[in-house]
């Protein structure tokens, strides 16, 4: 009689535990405690009649045989996970459009359009994945990305869409309260705060690049707050008592309702080609739904490339 094979999340806990090398690690991951990591593993080599990890008090190691079985874990899960976000294509039909996207982006930028674009296009349901992280468009359950990076990425196109240009913004109140800075050096004291990111190894622009493009080479930063997200910059703001640097593109609708003052127009823009693209895999190159949505949104960049009148000056 032939062995039972492990079952799909037996086989996840031991892809994570032969990637990781740690059951800890591996447990956090996949949400199980170290002690039912090593059980589950353990029942795996007996099923399996085969030892896959050596073990040491300070460490683990994939045996021969382990290193195959990773492998074949690794493709296995990878080709279920390739045919479950065919499958829910497949299900959602040809007329439903699913596009991922930051949730900033989101916000600010493509729901309050959504009207337009549904008027424009009203055989076309966009349904939408909310995130910050970069979808396989082989193995989720998406059809087109809204990415800010290089816009190169493997079997994909890329349509340009405008660049991030990061300046500063404060409240009203603070402008209200007779406070609104003149100049850069003004700023000098006050509490300033940006977000501290890396895209794809490029630094997100911070306070001394800023300063540095208005021509202030003498600035300290070693007071400025660092936010892992616009949100929370733009939140401190509005509250009243920072002034912060954002990506203007991102917070059109405060700046258009007044919850927002742009304080200077010098902006600063991440090096190179880095910018927020359309992408989409080369096999939906002929998809009439892509066309159609690339069509709409590189119609809207006009009055939103108008919009936006700063000097842009590039961080490395």
């Amino acid at each position: 009689m032939s062995r039972m094979l492990p079952g799909t999340r037996a086989l996840r806990t031991f892809e994570a535990a032969g990637r990781h090398l740690n059951f800890t690690r591996a447990a956090d991951e996949v949400g199980l405690t170290p002690a039912a990591v090593s059980y589950q593993i353990k029942e795996i080599e007996d099923q399996l009649g085969l030892v896959l990890f050596t073990r040491t008090s300070r460490s683990i190691q994939l045996t021969p045989a382990g290193g195959v079985m990773f492998e074949a874990a690794v493709q296995a899960l990878e080709t279920l996970q390739r045919a479950v976000g065919r499958a829910r294509r497949m299900e959602r039909g040809a007329r439903q459009l699913r596009v991922s996207l930051s949730p900033r982006f989101a916000t600010n930028w493509l729901l309050p359009r959504l009207p337009q674009f549904r008027t424009a296009n009203p055989s076309i349901e966009l349904t939408f994945d909310i995130t910050d992280e970069i979808r396989d468009f082989d193995a989720d359950d998406v059809d087109i990305a809204i990415r800010f990076g290089s816009g190169r990425y493997r079997q994909t196109r890329s349509e340009r869409l405008f660049e991030a240009v990061i300046a500063p913004v404060s409240s009203p109140k603070l402008i209200a309260a007779g406070a609104r800075p003149k100049t850069p050096r003004d700023l000098f004291g006050q509490t300033l705060c940006h977000v501290e990111c890396t895209t794809e190894g490029m630094l997100w622009p911070n306070w001394r690049m800023w300063m540095g493009a208005a021509g202030i080479d003498d600035f300290d930063d070693s007071r400025c707050v660092a936010f892992t997200d616009t949100s929370h910059v733009v939140e401190a703001v509005i509250a009243g008592g920072a002034i912060g640097l954002v990506d203007l593109a991102m917070i059109r609708n405060e700046l258009s309702e007044g919850r927002l003052v742009q304080l200077f127009d010098v902006g600063v823009s991440v090096a190179g080609d880095y910018a927020y693209h359309l992408v989409y895999p080369e096999s939906s190159a002929q998809d009439p739904r892509v066309l159609a949505f690339c069509d709409w949104m590189m119609g809207e960049l006009v009055p939103e490339e108008q919009s936006v009148a700063t000097t842009s000056v590039a961080s490395g």
